[in-house]
């Protein structure tokens, strides 16, 4: 009798997904778990602030982290949808917190008495829907603001809202973004929401909280010191002569064989040393055996007044 063992079915969230070798990916896997418990902390507040605001049962899930462009991320969302650019200060750059249209409304549902359920329209809110749902989006940014305590204390508050992505001007279209991208349900309605967050600002204080020794990295590594080790025994050009002579063309083109050229070099005045052009020292001619040679000396510190050129 032959026993075949099943094979393991593979889960969906371990699936291949495509790499982009044209940019590299800057988050770590220790970026990315700290990332994950800061955020997951954050899905449970908002599932505890929406629960009890809006009087009924209500989830927030950590779905996925990436790393996009700012267009890649904007070229993601549908239109309509409610786009809130929020300033993080002290940290520089703008982010973004996006609310589906559908729990927008059932949220806007739910806080007048509704039951929140049936089709929502799909438009830009109301100046009163605006005013009460934003409300509950700036505590839902103090529940953001009380996750990331863990690594910065910053203030996040809304600054605009948009309902059409393409007009939202939050940053250039290179710029990268941490995207944590959130599965809700409200009552009976699911959707999707978004947080991204300049990844420029956010990455310093990831390193810091990991406990990076940021002096330590600033220190000389291994491969540095071989480096500047193969630099120092790399071969240089080096010129001794006399200093510059200025020539008009008209001279230069008249010379010829036994011309004697006077030279603007007092006679008592060392030679200068060169590398690529640049004097770097000082020296007088000599020899060492049947070879020339030179020996560095001290540059003058004035001119000669009465040496003869040579």
């Amino acid at each position: 009798m032959t026993i075949e063992a099943k094979r393991p079915r593979r889960n969906a969230r371990h699936e291949p997904k495509p790499y982009d070798f044209r940019r590299s990916t800057k988050l770590s896997r220790k970026h990315v778990r700290s990332l994950q418990i800061v955020f997951e902390t954050f899905a449970r507040q908002w599932s505890t602030l929406l629960t009890s605001s809006l009087r009924t049962v209500s989830q927030v899930h950590l779905a996925t982290i990436e790393e996009l462009t700012y267009d890649e991320y904007v070229s993601r969302l549908r239109n309509p949808t409610m786009v809130n650019v929020l300033t993080l200060e002290p940290l520089a750059g703008a982010g973004i917190l996006e609310l589906s249209m559908g729990n927008a409304m059932v949220s806007v549902d739910r806080l007048l008495g509704g039951p929140g359920t049936g089709v929502q329209p799909e438009r830009p809110l109301s100046d009163i829907e605006s005013g009460l749902l934003g409300q509950l989006v700036l505590r839902v940014l103090g529940e953001l603001r009380y996750a990331f305590e863990a690594i910065v204390r910053m203030e996040p508050s809304v600054k605009a809202v948009e309902y059409n992505p393409q007009f939202v001007q939050a940053a250039t279209a290179a710029d990268v973004l941490v995207v944590a991208t959130f599965d809700m349900r409200v009552g009976a309605d699911e959707s999707v929401a978004t947080v991204a967050l300049p990844f420029a600002s956010l990455f310093p204080l990831l390193e810091l909280s990991l406990g990076v020794d940021i002096a330590a990295e600033a220190a000389p590594s291994g491969p540095k010191i071989s480096v500047e080790e193969r630099l120092a025994a790399v071969p240089v050009e080096v010129s001794v002569g006399f200093r510059p002579t200025a020539l008009t063309p008209r001279t230069l083109l008249e010379l010829t064989v036994g011309d004697v050229v006077s030279l603007a070099h007092p006679v008592a005045a060392p030679l200068v040393v060169t590398a690529a052009d640049v004097i770097f020292a000082h020296a007088v001619a000599g020899a060492r055996g049947r070879r020339l040679a030179c020996r560095v000396v001290g540059a003058p510190e004035t001119a000669p007044s009465n040496g003869r050129d040579a």
